[in-house]
């Protein structure tokens, strides 16, 4: 029952988490300029766009096996499959810049180590975890997601027991504008990691299996995102200036010892991002590949993302961490809006209704 309900969801949930919100920074980006309560708004927005987008694409991935983006977006744009291939080539670079750029602050804030040593752990640590397949990918994303849900946990009921009336006064300033925009965009940009989470869709025996997973994955990946928020409001708005918002609201509670601890849980979080998204281009590669009756060589999985790491590792250095976000994600958002979100809701819900159930 966990493969076929939640473990779609978890899996999302690294692949978003890792990638942006961990850090806080994300969450400052897209939700803090409506206020702390339209911030929650826009994510109880994004919550619902996730949950709608991913039932309706796990489901016709079921329906027509299409485990693998290509395929995926073969029936979904016909030949226009490519341009999504090409937005989320330049996503991955830019998503595996800010993990490389975030293992490397990690490394240097929690154990004293020059960046580059945490860049090249959460390298090594992702690919002997690619290595070895679907199976220890489901694993090991699953079991990250539960650290993750424990620490966020603890974060938040340490922050409201040291600074609830910090968090309940800046709750009850106004609604500020632009929250369902943000909730939207926020949404789009992230969704394109949707097609890293298709080949745990192999594990929904029917249609109820494919449209409840979906519908779980929006608040399973996005509730770690509503703790860290509301734990951020303690210092509303300067937190707003801060590199690694996480980093400073930990240093705020006067633990090193927890401090230490979380970091690490979201290092975490970088490999749980990390691994299922380079994974899909495993697969996509190897159904290219399968259908030329050629077998993908085992070495070839690490390879493959190790190169495209290392390739991305050089724009984390050149742009920055806030830069990447703001810049990076942003001129991407509405590509996959256009080509992901829209469709799935017009085209894909048509094609289900279409197919015959299996």
């Amino acid at each position: 029952m966990f493969r076929r309900y939640l473990l779609p969801g978890f899996v999302f949930q690294g692949v978003t988490i890792g990638g942006g919100y961990a850090t806080g920074r994300e969450l400052v980006e897209f939700f803090m300029p409506a206020g702390p309560t339209g911030g929650l708004l826009g994510m109880g927005v994004t919550m619902f766009v996730f949950s709608a987008v991913l039932a309706a694409s796990f489901e016709l991935v079921r329906l027509t096996h299409s485990y693998d983006y290509k395929s995926f977006f073969q029936q979904l744009l016909g030949r226009g499959w490519v341009l999504f291939e090409a937005a989320y080539a330049l996503l991955l670079v830019v998503v595996m810049a800010v993990l490389g750029a975030a293992a490397g602050e990690i490394g240097r804030n929690t154990l004293g180590l020059p960046p580059i040593a945490g860049t090249l752990a959460l390298m090594g640590v992702i690919g002997a975890l690619l290595a070895r397949g679907s199976a220890l990918v489901e694993r090991s994303t699953a079991a990250i997601a539960v650290a993750l849900y424990v620490a966020y946990v603890v974060l938040i009921a340490w922050t409201l027991a040291a600074f609830g009336d910090r968090v309940a006064e800046s709750l009850a300033a106004p609604v500020g504008e632009g929250w369902l925009r943000g909730g939207v965009t926020y949404a789009g940009y992230n969704l394109a990691a949707a097609v890293s989470v298709f080949f745990c869709v192999r594990h929904a025996q029917g249609r109820r299996d494919a449209l409840l997973a979906g519908a779980l994955a929006g608040p399973i990946a996005m509730l770690p995102g509503v703790l860290l928020f509301i734990a951020l409001m303690a210092f509303y708005p300067e937190i707003d200036n801060q590199s690694v918002p996480s980093s400073y609201l930990l240093a705020q509670l006067g633990a090193p010892w927890f401090e230490t601890a979380f970091q690490l849980v979201v290092f975490g979080a970088l490999v749980s991002t990390g691994v299922p998204l380079l994974h899909a281009i495993n697969e996509r590669v190897a159904q290219a590949l399968a259908s030329r009756g050629r077998p993908m060589p085992p070495a070839a999985r690490p390879a493959l993302a190790l190169a495209v790491m290392s390739v991305s590792i050089f724009a984390a250095t050149a742009v920055g961490l806030v830069g990447l976000i703001a810049r990076g994600y942003g001129a991407l958002t509405w590509a996959f809006i256009a080509l992901l979100v829209v469709p799935v809701l017009t085209v894909g819900i048509w094609k289900i209704n279409r197919i015959p159930q299996s």
